[in-house]
């Protein structure tokens, strides 16, 4: 690790400052910006490379955020196990089938997603995220005809796993509605921000 990113303490804000030193249009470049941010200062259940493929974490990493020397390895320490995911490669299809563009940032976008699904928290706190409003808005510009299916504002993590199980045709929900469902704030309660 460089001396410069030493000098910041792992203190998040300040990480994300310093990757972001260049300025650009693209959004998604914020939104990796304070995914590797909390990474680097242990606060994502992401695990080594970010939980995307090697090659994957080298091109983010020297597309983007070149001008920090940036580890492989997790802060957090945390392993995520692939092997308890059997969705895994579903989830893949779902997002790529509404991706808005089909591109190597995309993929990176659906890696850090798919990897931040295995964690026990909101899907935003777990891809390191600051707030679930970051969450809404990369979703929203990456996969836009998936998030609008999103009107009611579900917690995203259990929306697209709804969206993984009506694809299959199962619905495991007992409920005639989700408005009469004794479980409907676990779905759509607040997110602690």
């Amino acid at each position: 690790m460089n001396a410069a990113l030493q000098s910041l303490s792992f203190d998040r804000e300040q990480l994300y400052c310093s990757l972001l030193r260049e300025t650009s249009d693209n959004p998604n470049r914020h939104w990796l910006a304070q995914i590797l941010a909390s990474w680097l200062s242990g606060h994502s259940v992401l695990p080594d490379y970010l939980g995307l493929e090697p090659a994957q974490f080298t091109s983010l990493i020297e597309n983007w955020f070149a001008h920090i020397d940036i580890p492989t390895k997790a802060a957090s320490g945390i392993e995520l196990d692939f092997n308890r995911m059997l969705e895994k490669e579903d989830l893949i299809r779902l997002l790529r089938k509404f991706s808005r563009r089909q591109d190597m940032e995309n993929e990176w976008i659906i890696g850090l997603i798919v990897s931040a699904c295995l964690g026990s928290d909101h899907l935003w706190q777990d891809l390191g995220l600051w707030r679930r409003a970051e969450l809404s808005a990369l979703l929203a510009y990456n996969f836009p005809v998936l998030a609008e299916r999103n009107h009611k504002d579900m917690k995203w993590k259990k929306f697209l796993y709804k969206q993984l199980c009506e694809a299959e045709g199962l619905y495991l929900c007992r409920a005639p509605s989700c408005e009469v469902c004794n479980d409907y704030t676990h779905c759509f309660g607040p997110e602690e921000d």
